[in-house]
């Protein structure tokens, strides 16, 4: 074959292989297209959003009838912010669902197994899991979250705060980042351990029972373990006035974000090394 075939020939191959070429913008696309082809999807999200907005707003509609009603205790240590973003409890319970399907839904099927021949390196599509998971996790919880709040002080009326308040927008955003990073902490945990029953029990011991146990730690151990607890240190950013011995807002979100941060690294160290 002479040079000007040779030529030619990775000229009309040039387009086509580019098209082939594996990206983490590509492999990003393809995770966003399977995330909203599944039902689940929309009904978890659905059930996050609507239980951080219906709860908040009816414990606020509640409080709002109790204070009316003759020997109400005084209302100096009432937090209007944090009645309405009490659903925050109820729905991570949801977002820690889906993050955790995002991964295992995958492994049971065997799907995980065309996704990892599609993306040999592996790691792509674990950063791309993770990422539209965030984007989509973090834009609908942020909305959810602020829309509560607006609820729950019209509710409240005259009781109620403002976002200008100290601290307030602050405390509403962080309901929002706390919710998202739950989600991407049982993204980690689908990856560690590749099954969903497992993966979400692993999740709601770290949430629910680790600071239950930490309570009963003797002496000194338990004020200064507990604060740095999973969910102790992450729903600090929601609370407009932190209790003594509670981390700073961003101190304890950053911590929380540790916790994350260690999660996803040992999914990827797990990812590279085992077989899908």
């Amino acid at each position: 074959m002479s040079t000007a075939n040779v030529t030619a020939s990775r000229r009309t191959a040039g387009p086509a292989a580019d098209r082939r070429r594996v990206t983490q913008g590509r492999v990003m696309r393809s995770e966003w297209i399977k995330l909203w082809s599944l039902r689940s999807t929309v009904y978890t999200l659905v059930a996050a959003a609507g239980t951080t907005i219906g709860a908040g707003v009816l414990l606020c509609a509640f409080m709002t009838a109790q204070s009316a009603l003759p020997g109400a205790p005084h209302q100096a240590l009432f937090d209007p912010a944090g009645a309405s973003l009490r659903g925050v409890s109820l729905a991570q319970l949801a977002i820690g669902v889906l993050g955790v399907l995002l991964v295992t839904a995958e492994y049971s099927t065997g799907m995980i197994r065309a996704t990892l021949s599609a993306v040999p390196r592996r790691l792509p599509v674990l950063w791309a899991k993770a990422g539209v998971f965030t984007v989509v996790a973090a834009t609908l919880m942020i909305a959810a979250s602020f829309t509560a709040f607006l609820g729950g002080q019209a509710v409240l009326g005259a009781r109620g705060t403002t976002l200008a308040a100290d601290g307030v927008a602050r405390a509403v955003a962080g309901a929002g980042l706390y919710l998202t990073i739950v989600g991407l902490l049982g993204v980690g945990l689908g990856f560690i351990l590749r099954n969903t029953a497992g993966a979400i029990a692993a999740l709601f011991g770290l949430l629910l029972v680790l600071p239950t146990l930490g309570e009963v730690l003797p002496g000194d151990w338990g004020r200064r373990v507990v604060p740095y607890l999973p969910s102790n240190a992450g729903q600090v950013v929601m609370s407009v006035r932190p209790a003594p011995g509670e981390l700073a807002p961003w101190t304890g979100f950053a911590v929380f974000c540790g916790y994350a941060a260690v999660t996803i690294a040992v999914a990827a160290v797990l990812l590279k090394r085992r077989d899908a």
